[in-house]
């Protein structure tokens, strides 16, 4: 899933940092020593808060569009820019909350695996992961 995010960039006139909010998620808040840093910390907090609400079972925000956000000129001087997301590479680094699926399997196959002590599990986990790494490869 790729999302695309408007943030608003502060630069401290001090130096060459730089804070960054995502009006659109409430709190999301970051900052980096120059734009480049700052652009690379304000998609890993977007990410970061996304990636916490979907494993928390919640809905996202929707983007507002780039159009409707302006800099809050009380904490100074700022620009809006956008902030292109890609939740799967980031879940896929950084996810951790677990789903429960219920799963049918051959009695034959259930009697394999106990006998040889499987966590069946563990074994779709990581046979899954190995096909998702796959497919990224490819991708």
């Amino acid at each position: 899933m790729e999302l695309v995010y408007p943030a608003v960039f502060y630069p401290d006139p001090d130096s060459s940092a730089y804070a960054v909010t995502v009006p659109d998620l409430p709190g999301c808040t970051t900052g980096g020593d120059n734009l480049p840093e700052a652009i690379a910390m304000g998609i890993d907090a977007a990410s970061g808060w996304i990636l916490g609400e979907l494993e928390d079972g919640k809905e996202i925000p929707p983007a507002s569009p780039i159009s409707k956000i302006h800099p809050d000129k009380e904490i100074g001087e700022g620009f809006v820019s956008l902030l292109a997301l890609d939740m799967d590479t980031y879940a896929a680094k950084y996810g951790s909350k677990s789903v429960r699926k219920n799963l049918t399997i051959p009695a034959w196959l259930n009697t394999f695996a106990e006998e040889e002590h499987l966590n069946v599990s563990k074994v779709l986990q990581d046979a899954l992961t190995d096909l998702y790494k796959k497919k990224a490869a490819i991708a």
